[in-house]
């Protein structure tokens, strides 16, 4: 064998047999052939399989008619498609008389033609023009839906896929492919795979030639270009019109849009249709009716970009969690490389806890079991059999229906390692098949579905109070009409504006911003947060983790760096090695690593080197263009030591002069892993590495005389394993990670009376064998803190989370550590994991108050450790890297995995995956959390004190005026409300934490919305405003002294003389004019006022605790700055140029010194409410809910039966006007708006045709998760009264500061 050869880098992956067979044979009933095939389980050499560029798998004929192998012998058969031996024999397709009978699968009998044959629904993907491979993407699936041998054989096998698709099973792609100048033809690609070229007639590719990735221009174009590439099509995005129709899709905003149309026709009416009486100008009415539809349109656009915004951030979030690192095989070098750059025909490796990315065949490996549930409802773990295997079972005859060497993308390696050949990616996998169909939607999280709750309720009040304005308004209105003299179209706007002023505090008191502020909130924070390692899977993690009490944490890799070195270790149980000496007791006699391993003979320096190298799953690579180890830290340590200080040389080198004749992969549950090899002398070794002091207990021998020959062992005497034992715990109380190594050599394997597995006879069961070992050594491996775990640690107790350590090392490794980040304490409980899971339940909850330390533990230990915390209330986050923590992170409010370290099954099982597996990336998502939280409650606290204010004032002062006018027109409402709803929103969901969020306890579970401190703001913040603007309507006549003015016959101007005030008449007309224009300069003083007591208000809810500083960290905050900056300028214009349309005036510099000066104390009366005791605030606010109650109880039966009849009346509006015309809006909308793809995204996205449907499905849940809420509906409890009013109001909690 020429060991310059360059062979794949894991050990246990493919298998062939050290024998050389001869270059061709011509007979399949020779032995030869046989024998010269890999078998999963034959004893065999690490070097890769041979390419299907070797050995002749047929005879002298080739018949291609239906691509069958047969002998030279002349043969009648009725069917084409089998394979027969040698004898000369006919038979027909029922009835055989072979000799021999032979095992058949499903299928077997079908032709090439009929099991390739397409569906009518794919058959475009078997039509693929100027394609240079042998098959097409439709041929490639038909092996997989369902699992088809038949398939596989029609194309070859493993050989035929391999010469077909143009790769290449030992050295897979090249890195430098481009485009494919040569084609291949099917039968020539089929026909190859049979004829085989010997391995040492194999492209050799040598160490100097290999290109390692990078970046060529057009890499892999025609691949891409006939079998795409391993992307799924983004879910078609919802266009900005569909998004501006969602902002508007609610009946509020259309019975506002219809009243302000008729409002506009009627103005134009009167401005044109009639002749204004004497004395008055042009009617201006149509203004408001136009400014209200301008209105309803900005809120739109507003709303809708809104959305846009967000749905664009989410689609990168999206795209960034499905992003993963795979380890492939290309121009002979294994490398990491996207998820969604695997390409047909690269080879891929397979270890445990792999979550498959693409359908492929397997070429070789150990053990390999899949869970395929996910993909295929099978339930049982599935064993996998190389693609050569079965091939050869094909060729041979023995080929059953139990074989699978099929790799079916979305399922789960459980067990084994091996390497596979990518045969359908994206669309054309299976999964991506069935991803296609269900493509996630933005999910609705549990802060979301109680806002929107509340929402409900605040709508159910708000419109009660507009029924309430609109009936009383209609019947002064209908009670005046007797002596009413205007004109029909004057009084038919009267009505209008009562009914649009109704509508307009329905409008405003449905707080829709809401369930807005939560996304928002949550867009912003799950961006920030990738920017610091976390990768936010699921949405409600992000909210939940801010509550989080307790953390359950993993220590390597997450506490510690995860950069490991051997540095001290003990061979046999006497020859003691250090880095550092004083890693050693003084009274020990300690070696140096090069003076230990240059007393080794030859002998026991290549035992050490097979337990270290060939006992491993980790494998040379490159990582940012350094060649390095790749895979466990553990055993790159180990090899690390053995390249220095045992002469180790390439690994795969190494491995390829070594037959594997089973491998035990890593167990969590017993803590080793183990291999089995045969030696030259045709005896079989075992050697196994895992925890010391469970290896010690496993050993009865120890190795002696090093220097030695000869492998001289002696039985490990009590007082020698004392030794050895003392030797781990000093290792371990200095924080090193301790494992051991054992070997025994048997004479045959399975050894005499060792149970074997059921499935395979010649694979023996790890408990029967791994008795009575010899032990090697043992190494400390030391693996240092984290920068700042310490602090991270202490961080998180400040804040009230107690921090747990979960790890399988022994209990004094564990507890060293433990202390040192500081989650030890004095009174702390240290507990090993066996002992842990034998407690019962009621002995774990008083423990588990105490319990700091876990350490032995199994995934199951955490998984129960996670249940009791949850069963005591506890908000468990938790932290896991291995295909059996899943149960455990699934189970937690929030599991976190290890982005580095971490299985694919742990990722997938998780809600946030820790990018760089550093314990202080949690504190930051635990700060990003509460922050979230906080946004929400600014926002809540903000929009309620609004909605209370503009609500009364509105309220109150349509009924007191005589013209039954609101002092906030509906224009003004709808500006407020646009404050209120979106830029808000936008300003205080996006102030990043600091520190000082982490010095308060977390949010218990069941705390209610509104807290004790925020009702204190909302209430004493409505009572300052709307006393000042109270004030200001009915008292500002006589505090401005407009009575005055308007008594001075100082007008001049418009009468010319100082006789003409002698005249009655004119100077009534004067009053009247100079009345109606310091009525409106009031109105706007009003409105302005009330604006801005908004705008500071703002600034008092960034603070929710009652510290006064509420400009902390203002600055940074580039977003409320820049959003207050629109408000005021807003405001500014409006005042300046709003005129007709906003029904103002503009004031002078006196009048704005006013507003302001009104507006501006409610900072100071902000810092007078934070001075008030919680505690008596909360008995305040408990008596008057008690009064509350009481009141309110009586008043909403008696409103219930008083307005159930309009509560019918308006459900049959509704189902007969509003719900048809809503139809009919819908049709037309998608009339206009593009409900399917192009015929170019059909064929990209493989479903075309549904596609538009989806996009009108998701945009209806997005609409119904975060854009405008619709009007209220009766809860579903209190729908059998039919009245529009609950009968019970929402219950109020209170809670008061600890």
């Amino acid at each position: 064998m020429d060991l310059n050869r360059l062979l794949a880098p894991p050990a246990p992956i493919h298998l062939i047999q050290t024998h050389q067979p001869d270059p061709i044979y011509t007979d399949l009933d020779e032995p030869t052939p046989s024998s010269s095939i890999p078998t999963e389980h034959s004893p065999s050499s690490l070097q890769v399989p041979p390419s299907p560029t070797a050995k002749s798998l047929g005879g002298d004929t080739l018949r291609s008619r239906a691509d069958s192998f047969n002998s030279t012998a002349e043969t009648t058969r009725n069917r084409a498609d089998s394979f027969n031996s040698k004898a000369e024999t006919a038979r027909s397709r029922g009835n055989s008389d072979v000799a021999t009978l032979r095992s058949r699968f499903e299928g077997d009998d079908l032709s090439t033609e009929e099991a390739l044959r397409p569906d009518r629904k794919n058959e475009k993907d078997f039509e693929i023009d100027d394609s240079p491979f042998a098959f097409s993407p439709g041929q490639l699936n038909k092996t997989l839906n369902p699992k088809s041998l038949a398939a596989y054989r029609a194309l070859g096998g493993i050989y035929g896929l391999e010469r077909g698709l143009k790769t290449d099973l030992v050295a897979g792609l090249s890195v430098d492919e481009t485009s494919i100048p040569e084609k291949i033809a099917f039968d020539e690609a089929t026909s190859l795979a049979r004829s085989t070229k010997p391995l040492d007639a194999r492209q050799i590719i040598a160490q100097d030639d290999i290109v390692t990735g990078h970046d060529v221009k057009g890499q892999f174009h025609d691949r891409k270009r006939i079998f795409k590439d391993n992307r799924l099509p983004a879910k078609k995005a919802i266009s900005i019109w569909r998004l501006f129709w969602n902002a508007y899709n609610d009946t509020v905003l259309f019975i506002l849009t219809a009243a302000a149309v008729i409002s506009l026709a009627l103005g134009v009416y009167e401005a044109v249709g009639q002749t204004p009486e004497d004395g008055e100008g042009q009617s201006l009415d149509w203004v408001e009716g136009l400014a209200i539809m301008v209105a309803v349109v900005i809120v739109v656009l507003v709303t809708g970009l809104n959305d846009y915004r967000r749905e664009k951030q989410f689609s990168a979030l999206n795209a960034r969690k499905d992003d993963r690192q795979v380890k492939a095989i290309r121009s002979g070098k294994s490398m990491m490389i996207s998820v969604f750059d695997v390409m047909v025909g690269d080879i891929l490796h397979l270890e445990s806890g792999d979550s498959i990315p693409a359908d492929g065949i397997l070429v070789g490996g150990h053990g390999v079991r899949c869970d395929e549930s996910s993909a295929t409802g099978e339930s049982d773990a599935m064993k996998k059999t190389g693609g050569a295997e079965v091939w050869q079972r094909m060729v041979e005859g023995t080929a059953t229906s139990k074989l699978d060497p099929f790799i079916i993308s979305g399922s789960k390696v459980l067990e084994g390692v091996g390497t596979y050949l990518v045969t359908s990616v994206g669309v054309n996998s299976s999964f991506g098949k069935i991803m296609m169909g269900v493509q996630a939607e933005n999910e609705e999280t549990p802060l979301q579905a109680k806002l929107a709750r509340m929402a409900k309720w605040i709508g159910y009040l708000g419109t009660s109070a507009a029924g309430l304005l609109f009936f009383i308004l209609l019947i002064r209105f209908l009670a005046g009409l007797p002596n009413n003299t205007d004109s029909p179209a004057k009084r038919g706007s009267t009505f209008l504006d009562i009914l649009i002023v109704a509508i307009t505090i329905v409008v405003v008191a449905v707080p829709e911003g809401l369930p807005v502020a939560v996304t928002l909130a949550l867009s912003f924070a799950t961006k920030k947060m990738f920017k610091e390692n976390n990768l936010v899977r699921h949405l409600r993690a992000c909210e939940t983790m801010g509550n989080a009490t307790t953390i359950c944490s993993d220590k390597t890799g997450t506490l510690t760096q995860n950069k490991m070195t051997v540095v001290a270790g003990l061979l046999g149980t006497h020859t003691s090695f250090a880095r550092d000496i004083e890693l050693m007791d003084e009274d020990k006699t300690v070696l140096t690593f090069a003076a230990a391993f240059d007393r080794m003979s030859p002998e026991v320096r290549r035992l050490l080197l097979q337990s270290v190298a060939i006992n491993s799953t980790a494998f040379e690579g490159e990582e940012d263009g350094k060649a390095t180890y790749i895979g466990s830290k553990t055993e790159t340590a180990l090899l690390t030591m053995a390249k220095e200080h045992l002469g180790l040389g390439p690994v795969a080198e190494e491995r390829a002069g070594v037959e594997v004749v089973q491998l035990f992969p890593f167990d969590s549950d017993r803590k080793c892993m183990g291999i089995v090899i045969r030696l030259a002398c045709g005896s079989y070794r075992l050697l196994v590495k895992g925890a010391a002091e469970i290896m010690l207990k496993q050993a009865t021998e120890e190795l002696i005389e090093i220097s030695g020959e000869a492998l001289n062992t002696t039985e490990l005497s009590e007082s020698a394993r004392l030794s050895a034992s003392a030797n781990i715990d000093d290792f371990a109380t200095q924080s090193l990670r301790t494992i051991a190594m054992l070997f025994k050599d048997f004479s045959q394997w399975p050894p005499i009376g060792a149970e074997t597995l059921e499935e395979d006879k010649s694979m023996a069961k790890f408990e029967d064998v791994c008795q009575d070992m010899v032990f090697l050594g043992v190494v400390g491996i030391q693996d240092p803190l984290r920068d700042g775990v310490a602090y991270a640690v202490k961080r998180c107790q400040d804040a009230g989370v107690v921090v747990r350590m979960v790890t399988g090392d022994n209990i004094t490794t564990a507890s060293a550590i433990a202390k040192q980040c500081g989650i030890k304490t004095e009174k702390g409980l240290v507990m090993e994991g066996p002992k842990f899971r034998q407690l019962s339940d009621e002995e774990m909850d008083e423990i588990l108050p105490d319990l700091q330390v876990l350490a032995r533990s199994s995934p199951e230990d955490k998984r129960i450790l996670v249940s009791r915390l949850k069963h005591l209330g506890e908000t468990v986050a938790v932290t896991g890297d291995g295909t059996n923590d899943g149960p455990a992170l699934k189970l937690a409010d929030v599991g976190f995995s290890m982005g580095i370290a971490g299985t694919e099954v742990a990722k997938e099982a998780s809600a946030i995956i820790l990018m760089d597996d550093n314990f202080a990336s949690i504190v930051k998502a635990m700060m990003w959390g509460r922050s979230v939280n906080d946004a929400v409650s600014k926002f809540l606290q903000f929009q309620i004190t609004v909605n209370i204010t503009a609500v009364i004032l509105a309220f109150v002062s349509a009924v007191s005026s005589s013209e039954m006018h609101s002092v906030l027109s509906a224009v003004q409402l709808l500006w407020v409300n646009l404050i209120m709803d979106t830029f808000a929103a936008l300003a205080l969901a996006t102030d990043a934490p600091t520190e000082k969020i982490l010095d308060r306890k977390p949010t218990p579970k069941r705390a209610p919305l509104i807290t004790t401190k925020m009702w204190k703001m909302i209430i004493g913040q409505a009572i300052y405003q709307l006393l000042v603007t109270f004030v200001l309507y009915f008292v500002g006549y006589d505090i401005l002294g407009y009575d005055t003015k308007c008594s001075t016959p100082n007008f001049n101007n418009e009468c010319g003389s100082l006789v003409a005030f002698a005249r009655d008449s004119c100077f009534t007309d004067l009053r009247t004019q100079c009345t109606d224009t310091m009525h409106t300069e009031l109105n706007t003083m009003v409105f302005n006022t009330f604006v801005w007591m908004q705008i500071f208000n703002e600034f008092n809810n960034r603070r929710l605790d009652n510290k006064l500083n509420i400009f902390e960290g203002v600055l940074r905050n580039y977003f409320f700055i820049g959003i207050n900056c629109i408000m005021v300028g807003g405001q500014i214009m409006i005042i300046f140029v709003g005129g007709k349309a906003f029904q103002i005036k503009r004031i002078d510099g006196t009048q704005w010194a006013v507003c302001i000066l009104c507006a501006l104390p409610c900072l100071l009366w902000a810092v007078v409410l934070r001075c008030i005791p919680d505690i008596y605030a909360a008995k305040v606010f408990d008596f008057v809910s008690k009064v509350w109650l009481a009141v309110a109880r009586p008043v909403l039966k008696v409103l219930g039966v008083v307005f159930r009849p309009v509560g019918k009346g308006w459900h049959a509006l509704s189902r007969n006007v509003f719900k048809p015309a809503g139809r009919f809006g819908h049709r037309m909308t998608s009339k206009i708006l593009p409900r399917r793809t192009n015929a170019s995204d059909e064929d990209t996205n493989g479903k075309g045709k549904n596609n538009g449907t989806a996009d009108i499905e998701a945009g209806s849940e997005m609409r119904r998760m975060t854009t405008r809420t619709t009007a209220p509906k009766t809860p579903p409890h209190l729908r059998n009264t039919s009245a529009e009013f609950p009968m019970q109001p929402p219950p109020i909690t209170l809670t008061t500061a600890s």
